[in-house]
């Protein structure tokens, strides 16, 4: 029984589940915006959604593995993470490896069902994008910004996906705009081990802005409110987005820097969970925009 704790641990499935969004939030915000563009029936948009959503959690899960098996010597010696499953030997590393492809072949399985533009974009999602990012944090100061490439290559595969062709301009400016969310809320993660990660050699954002944190993640939303409003306008989005999805976001990033305590590691957390609720705001923004036009 520990051992199939220890498993389940390994894909982070134990934790909060809005902590377990953030991969999913963008892959619908494309979605959505796509099928509103085209004007998608509701039952095919229902049925694609859950797809992703599948595909989304299955893929967060298998990173998350990957990540562990590639950080196992860093774990042991970060006070956070030395009792995941790896580290304190509940598992092993061969039994990590085998769970990390049991979580990927039903991921290419959904992709193969796709044409063939998106399933090439899908598979750049998950290498070099989801492969690489455990050793950027080796080398470079910004991991969390391939994090951000990676968490948010969904929306331009959602919206080819449902259309057909690469997406516009409006859609890489929202992506850009979710780069720049994973930063925010992926420093903030990563504040709390900033002495381990200092001690031990590992390069992050956090380290890198330093006491200047809170200003720079400040600029990191003003960007990511910007990215929004372009994408927004030059979508003919609507009432929802305007109110929910860029309102919700601002109302969300200020309360968010504003009671941010550095000193509280817990507080690191509830935030960066937070985020996930955030990125479902965003959504039904998006989703009262395609329902008023169906």
């Amino acid at each position: 029984m520990a051992v199939a704790r220890g498993y389940f641990e390994l894909t982070r499935l134990h934790k909060p589940l809005m902590g377990n969004t953030l991969m999913f939030w963008p892959c619908a915000w494309g979605l959505t915006m796509a099928a509103r563009a085209v004007q998608l029936p509701f039952s095919i948009f229902a049925a694609r959604l859950a797809v992703f959503a599948l595909g989304s959690f299955l893929l967060h899960s298998a990173a998350c593995v990957l990540n562990d098996i590639c950080d196992v010597e860093f774990d042991r010696q970060v006070e956070r993470t030395r009792e995941r499953p790896l580290p304190s030997g509940k598992v092993s590393l061969h039994g990590a490896s085998l769970l990390c492809t049991a979580l990927l072949v039903p991921v290419l399985g959904l992709l193969s069902y796709s044409d063939n533009l998106s399933l090439i974009l899908g598979v750049i999602g998950i290498f070099p994008l989801h492969a690489l990012y455990p050793l950027m944090k080796r080398w470079t100061w910004w991991p969390q910004a391939w994090l951000g490439l990676a968490f948010n290559w969904g929306i331009p595969v959602a919206w080819t996906s449902v259309t057909g062709h690469l997406a516009p301009l409006p859609i890489w400016v929202l992506f850009c705009g979710g780069v720049c969310w994973t930063i925010v809320y992926d420093t903030i993660y990563a504040c709390q081990d900033r002495e381990d990660d200092r001690r031990v050699g590992v390069k992050s954002t956090a380290l890198l802005f330093g006491e200047y944190v809170r200003e720079v993640l400040a600029g990191m939303v003003a960007a990511l409110l910007l990215c929004l409003a372009f994408a927004g306008w030059q979508l003919h989005q609507g009432f929802g987005f305007a109110v929910f999805s860029f309102g919700g976001a601002l109302v969300h990033s200020a309360w968010q820097l504003a009671t941010w305590n550095e000193a509280d590691l817990k507080d690191h957390r509830a935030k960066f969970e937070s985020n996930g609720l955030v990125g479902a705001v965003i959504w039904l923004g998006i989703l009262y925009d395609y329902l008023n036009v169906l």
